[in-house]
């Protein structure tokens, strides 16, 4: 997506593990802001001088975070419970420069209204694996989703950067 958007950029892996900084007793949107603040800052410290982006995109169902499946057994039981009613999609935005003292956090939500899958479906997904690494199991295509019947916000930010409010945080 940024480089669609006409952006010069090099992409460079944080070392953080998810797992150390829990979610328990924090909302959705401040764990996301977290995490993407943690990878964000763990890259500017190798390149103080660059502009930094982090993100991380985690599901919201009725207020507690659906993380990413551990197996496909998890898969198939977060992808029943995701898809029988509407979830939040929300993305922490972070833009850290050390040198210029730089810090800046944001989120970006979409509630996302699924359609109702047959278990024919949900077998096929299982068994595709792209359920693999992706936070509530299953990401969203452009055009033609056969889990997703329409959304409120941003697409980007379902795909996992939401490229209208990382633009205002650049401006």
């Amino acid at each position: 997506m940024l480089a669609e958007a006409g952006y010069k950029f090099k992409v460079i892996p944080s070392r953080i593990d998810e797992a150390t900084l829990p979610a328990e007793g924090v909302s959705p949107v401040d764990y996301a802001k977290r995490l993407a603040l943690a990878k964000a800052n763990d890259v500017a410290q190798k390149h103080p001088n660059s502009l930094v982006i982090g993100a991380d995109t985690v599901v919201d169902f009725d207020g507690k975070i659906v993380g990413k499946p551990a197996d496909a057994k998890d898969a198939e039981r977060i992808t029943r419970m995701l898809f029988s009613r509407p979830h939040k999609v929300i993305t922490g935005l972070a833009l850290v420069c050390k040198s210029r003292e730089l810090r800046q956090v944001e989120a970006d939500t979409t509630v996302v209204y699924p359609r109702k899958l047959t278990d024919s479906q949900i077998a096929e997904h299982i068994a595709s694996g792209v359920w693999r690494d992706k936070s509530g199991a299953y990401a969203i295509r452009e055009k033609g989703d056969p889990f997703v019947d329409h959304i409120d916000g941003s697409l980007t930010n379902v795909m996992g950067l939401p490229m209208e409010l990382l633009q205002r945080m650049l401006s």
